[in-house]
């Protein structure tokens, strides 16, 4: 993973805990299980990066309600 990305995972797990009110290491361990993390946000780095935060952050929620790692 190259600097950008990982100041990209970063910002998103940030982003995510404040917005979920978990903490980060919380939010990462849920990312990481889920598959999510490796499966869809780093590999989607190119795409992901050029959305709006709150775009961004809904998009992250629910795909994370989908794999069940949230509450529908």
């Amino acid at each position: 993973m190259d600097k950008k990305t990982l100041d990209f995972v970063t910002y998103c797990i940030s982003k995510l805990a404040q917005q979920l009110k978990l903490s980060q290491q919380e939010v990462y361990m849920r990312l990481k299980q889920s598959g999510i993390l490796y499966g869809y946000i780093v590999p989607s780095y190119d795409v992901l990066h050029t959305f709006s935060s709150r775009y961004l952050i809904a998009d992250l929620t629910d795909y994370m309600k989908e794999k069940g790692v949230l509450p529908q």
